[in-house]
């Protein structure tokens, strides 16, 4: 078969050795997400891009998965929050099937975590409170997008806005779009990862059992 890519772009070759300090089960939080509390600060202090940004997969009833990168906006014990067209893929996938699983890719740190829980959409107050914390522009472009669907051009989607920025101007306040809100992804697991020399990496795991996390630790 022949290669597609040049030699100084094959990805067979390309290996960095990730240098960091050994992560040992007595330094974790007592629960997961104060202990992403902690990474995610300290991804943000090392100045890591859009340290929110984080893959969002879920699956069709069938089993059928899909990926995209979102933006988590809130967290607390209760779980991830992020914000979505309900219409959209995603959307509809999580309302056929609530599994999910989110990971948050922090390579300039050699770290990344895994979230596997269940989605479940949150409150209308906190949609409504939220929408109203978004730039004006990004309220408009809620409304604009029918997210997923088969649009003709870049042209129609820039109309819908236009008309919008008309009927809304700045300092009027936007309805929320009744398609739009809240998903919470409420974890049962939670990973940890670091990376380390010869791929020898840390990876130590939260599970919820019986109300209760506990942690186990993983071969890399």
């Amino acid at each position: 078969m022949a290669r597609v890519t040049d030699q100084d772009l094959d990805p067979a070759i390309m290996r960095k050795q990730y240098r960091s300090e050994i992560v040992e089960e007595e330094s974790l939080a007592e629960n997961p997400m104060r202990q992403f509390a902690r990474w995610f600060q300290q991804a943000a202090d090392a100045h890591v891009f859009e340290p929110n940004a984080m893959v969002v997969s879920t699956a069709t009833a069938a089993g059928r998965p899909s990926s995209r990168t979102v933006l988590l906006k809130q967290f607390d014990d209760r779980g991830f929050v992020f914000f979505t067209n309900y219409d959209s893929r995603k959307g509809r996938e999580i309302a056929e099937n609530p599994h999910v699983a989110l990971l948050f890719p922090w390579h300039p740190i050699a770290r990344q975590v895994v979230v596997t829980g269940t989605a479940v959409r949150i409150g209308r107050d906190e949609t409504a409170a939220y929408f109203r914390s978004r730039p004006h522009g990004s309220q408009l472009g809620a409304w604009a997008s029918e997210q997923s669907s088969v649009i003709a051009s870049r042209a129609e989607l820039d109309r819908r806005y236009a008309e919008l920025a008309a009927r809304y101007p700045e300092g009027e306040q936007v309805p929320v779009p009744p398609q739009w809100g809240g998903i919470r992804v409420v974890p049962n697991e939670v990973e940890f990862w670091q990376g380390h020399e010869n791929r020898l990496h840390d990876r130590l795991r939260y599970v919820l059992d019986a109300e209760k996390w506990r942690v186990e630790r993983l071969c890399p």
